[in-house]
């Protein structure tokens, strides 16, 4: 019996409680579901045209056959199942579960025979996952993502007068903002969200071998092309034509390229505040009864981050394979990409995953000024950049050769150590004023 404890993915398993709303979009039973709304919705849109067959048939039935897949159980998916182990075809078995349907409400035969007329299996399927995913991200994906951007951009407004040592190549540099840190996140993010808003979600509907062989044969009068076009457009997807028997999925390919940038950053994001904890940047709020380490008492791990940094790096490894596999198919078609369009809700669980252990993790940070503020008074030497700067606005000789020579010495560089060399400058009193006025605190920039 499959439980959280015997599942073999940790999506379905540890983690089910964080992944459970994609079944919705992703699972067999969603999949099935989305499959028979298209088959539907095609033969409405057939009634509509209509068919000279399907002329008589009463309108007042679609609410009706509407709610074959709006009320789609999981008994009804158990019987396609069924049917499947019959005809050995999944897309097969839910046009005879659709043509039973239509039995039970008394539309003929006649009629229903016009249940996937024309239609290939991937017409189906590649107007279903599309709609799947495009539903996934609109109505979970981006908000969940949006949870994560809302509290790094927060907290980029909250911390945005922190000063804070920078580190670049591990070393301390130009003194920044700690919240001028987060903001860098914020808006790469941002730019990557407004992207994926924009994508098409492609769908390929054309036949057998994208060229409605079949419908023009039988309607050579009717403009299939524009009909297929507008069916497509009503399920809110962009079609793809011409095409072979497939999608080519090179819209797709760019989904998740961008949902994989998105993670990137986010992981970028991530390394970042372990770096800053393990800093003493942050401390991190403790919850009574967690344990941190099962032998040292003290600890409190910044496990959230290094969660979210795995599930990050699981997702963009199947992000890229899905990206750089779904465009390749030989000739008109092959099967390789049946079986890889039925994981994309794993790189999207492994995202979510992610994305809530950055919420969790974020929402246990605490500011640490203090340490933030002994670390810039301990790093002096940091003022040099300014120095050097405004004496070369003063024509001084060799200024920063001159501050080379000061700082990059074993032995340390304080407040005293600026201040003297100051006072030994041959510069006017208030250019000596305006350098002893700057300090690795106030050195922080626009």
């Amino acid at each position: 019996m499959l439980t959280s404890l015997t599942a073999i993915s940790p999506i379905d398993g540890r983690y089910r409680s964080k992944t459970v709303s994609l079944g919705n979009y992703f699972s067999e039973f969603a999949l099935i579901r989305y499959r028979v709304k298209v088959e539907i919705e095609y033969f409405i849109a057939l009634c509509q045209i209509p068919l000279p067959q399907l002329q008589g048939f009463d309108k007042s039935l679609f609410s009706d056959l509407r709610s074959i897949y709006e009320d789609f159980s999981a008994e009804d998916a158990a019987t396609v199942k069924e049917i499947e182990n019959t005809t050995n075809h999944d897309v097969k078995a839910v046009e005879y579960f659709v043509k039973k349907k239509f039995a039970e409400l008394n539309i003929s035969q006649a009629h229903s025979e016009f249940v996937h007329f024309g239609l290939t299996s991937q017409d189906i399927n590649n107007t279903a996952v599309p709609l799947s995913l495009n539903e996934c991200i609109a109505e979970v994906y981006l908000p969940e993502l949006t949870e994560v951007y809302d509290m790094i951009h927060s907290m980029a407004e909250e911390w945005k007068d922190v000063p804070m040592l920078a580190h670049t190549h591990g070393q301390p540099a130009s003194p920044t903002r700690l919240g001028k840190e987060f903001e860098v996140f914020a808006v790469r993010m941002k730019m990557q969200m407004d992207d994926l808003k924009k994508c098409f979600y492609p769908a390929k509907f054309g036949g057998a071998t994208g060229n409605m062989n079949a419908h023009h044969v039988a309607y050579g009068n009717i403009d299939w092309n524009t009909f297929a076009n507008n069916f497509i457009q009503s399920l809110g997807l962009h079609r793809s034509y011409p095409t072979t028997q497939i999608e080519h999925y090179d819209y797709l390919a760019t989904i998740f390229h961008n949902m994989e940038r998105i993670n990137t950053i986010l992981l970028d994001f991530c390394r970042d505040i372990w770096t800053y904890i393990s800093m003493e940047y942050f401390k991190q709020k403790i919850k009574a009864g967690e344990v941190g380490s099962s032998a040292m008492p003290h600890k409190v791990n910044p496990i959230d981050y290094e969660n979210a940094e795995g599930n990050l790096g699981i997702a963009n490894a199947i992000y890229s394979h899905l990206a750089s596999k779904l465009p390749i198919s030989r000739m008109q078609r092959d099967l390789t990409d049946s079986t890889v369009l039925r994981n994309i809700g794993v790189p999207i669980a492994h995202s979510m995953i992610a994305f809530k252990s950055i919420e969790k993790g974020l929402g246990k940070l605490i500011l640490n000024e203090s340490k933030l503020l002994s670390d810039l008074d301990n790093n002096y030497a940091v003022v040099a950049e300014a120095i050097q700067t405004i004496l070369r606005r003063e024509g001084y000789p060799n200024p920063y050769e001159t501050l080379k020579a000061l700082t990059r010495t074993n032995e340390g560089i304080n407040k005293a150590t600026i201040e003297n060399f100051i006072d030994g400058l041959d510069v006017s009193g208030s250019v000596k004023d305006e350098l002893r006025a700057i300090t690795p605190r106030n050195y922080t920039g626009i």
